[in-house]
């Protein structure tokens, strides 16, 4: 095989192990913050 073949050949089998060893990025959306309800009691 020529050079130029190897060459691509090697440039594209690292760019598939690249790709394929970069983990997903996990997003997890934070909770909203409630405000703890007032209990006025019945007394009050």
């Amino acid at each position: 095989m020529s050079k130029s073949i190897k060459l691509t050949f090697a440039f594209g089998l690292v760019a598939f192990a690249a790709a394929c060893a970069q983990p997903e990025p996990v997003y997890v959306e934070p909770e909203p913050v409630s405000v703890e309800p007032v209990y006025t009691g019945k007394y009050k």
